[in-house]
């Protein structure tokens, strides 16, 4: 009896949280059909480290994005500040010689002082951030244009370009495998598991709504077993990428900012209803000021990642990248009407479009017809929320 209560509210929970289990299992069917149709070359070491690569400025931008769309505001010029960002880096590290490190300081700083600029606009001119980010767009991408005079500038630092293209050494020494990033990768999986069983028990002890007990350890389960997997994975080519470090730790902060602190409540309270949190006592102006000078600094470090990856500064970089970013956070459940959206369904979000870029490339499918499955996928998540929306 007690097992088909379980089951029954188990089945009941899915149903009302069908949106935020939809994308998990989005994403799972794709990278199945993929790995279908690709004969198995999807889940091979090599495209898996290099979907991570591909995909890893993508998801930091997309963290930022979600703060910004959670506030009721969009930011149409993270993909031109990346590439103006990574043009002054190579400015500063290949043609005025630079040590990478106060050059990287320099640039975040500037990432920093674009988001303000921006943020500044929208929270106390009170323009709209459509309008702010789209002239933004246009002025960092004639900006990256002439600070390169046109031309690509590279090739960077050797050590500048491991933040994108090294992997953590393995002082274990395994022969065929990275032990050090399979340890890593069952401790994070641990870890993992450890948090969300902690967040439960919180949850349970003020008499807060939680999943029903089977349904969590399943989801929880599967999802570290599957991290675990993909890790070991790709340690059987060179283990962990440096980058996938920088990611992880941004995704547990701002997983932390967003779930635990006054801030993150803050954030979602802006989005869902801007005048009663003005009325509430919280400083609107000041947050929304915050949320875009934090997506300016993530998106200087994204820009700095791809400038190392490609080892070079070109006036197209960062061309078309906000509308994966934008795209990730949507498909990932951030409501279009702000006050929504949480970090690891963004993060699911940016794997889904990721997966399915690798996937269609892989298959031969034209770039033409890419955008057009694309844009279908962005519209049928929008259209989803919208439509959950209206039924309540």
């Amino acid at each position: 009896m007690k097992a088909q209560n379980d089951t029954a509210s188990g089945l009941a929970y899915l149903r009302h949280h069908m949106r935020e289990y939809g994308m998990l299992m989005s994403l799972v069917a794709i990278m199945a059909f993929f790995q279908v149709m690709t004969d198995g070359t999807l889940m091979q070491p090599l495209n898996i480290t290099n979907l991570i690569l591909q995909n890893s400025y993508i998801i930091i931008m997309a963290l930022g994005m979600l703060m910004v769309i959670v506030a009721g505001h969009i930011d149409l010029s993270v993909g031109s500040v990346c590439g103006f960002v990574g043009a002054v880096a190579a400015v500063l590290m290949v043609n005025l010689e630079m040590h990478y490190v106060p050059a990287t300081l320099i640039c975040l700083v500037l990432g920093g002082v674009i988001g303000a600029a921006q943020g500044w606009f929208v929270a106390y001119v009170k323009i709209p951030s459509f309008i702010v980010t789209l002239a933004g767009m246009l002025i960092f991408k004639g900006l990256a244009l002439a600070v390169l005079g046109g031309q690509s500038v590279g090739p960077f630092p050797p050590t500048f370009q491991l933040l994108s293209s090294g992997f953590l050494p393995d002082p274990l020494q395994g022969e065929s495998l990275r032990l050090l990033s399979v340890l890593l990768g069952v401790l994070a999986g641990v870890a993992l598991l450890v948090s969300k069983w902690r967040a439960r028990r919180v949850a349970q002890a003020h008499h807060m709504a939680v999943e029903p007990g089977l349904l969590f350890w399943l989801k929880n389960l599967v999802f570290a077993a599957v991290l675990v997997a993909l890790v070991t994975l790709m340690s059987t080519y060179k283990g962990i990428p440096n980058v996938l470090m920088v990611m992880a730790v941004l995704i547990v902060a701002y997983e932390f900012v967003t779930t635990r602190t006054t801030v993150g409540r803050r954030v979602y309270a802006l989005g869902g209803n801007e005048k009663a949190a003005r009325l509430s006592g919280i400083r609107t102006d000041r947050l929304t000021f915050g949320t875009f000078v934090n997506m300016g600094v993530l998106a200087a470090v994204a820009g700095l990642i791809f400038a190392a990856r490609l080892n070079t500064a070109t006036p197209k970089a960062g061309q078309g990248f906000e509308l994966d970013v934008i795209a990730a956070c949507f498909i990932g459940g951030a409501s279009a009407s702000g006050g929504v959206g949480r970090v690891y369904g963004a993060v699911i979000g940016a794997f889904i479009m990721g997966v399915m870029n690798n996937g269609m490339s892989i298959l031969g499918i034209g770039i033409d017809y890419q955008q057009v499955i694309k844009g279908l996928v962005l519209l049928a998540a929008v259209f989803v929320d919208v439509y959950n929306r209206n039924k309540r």
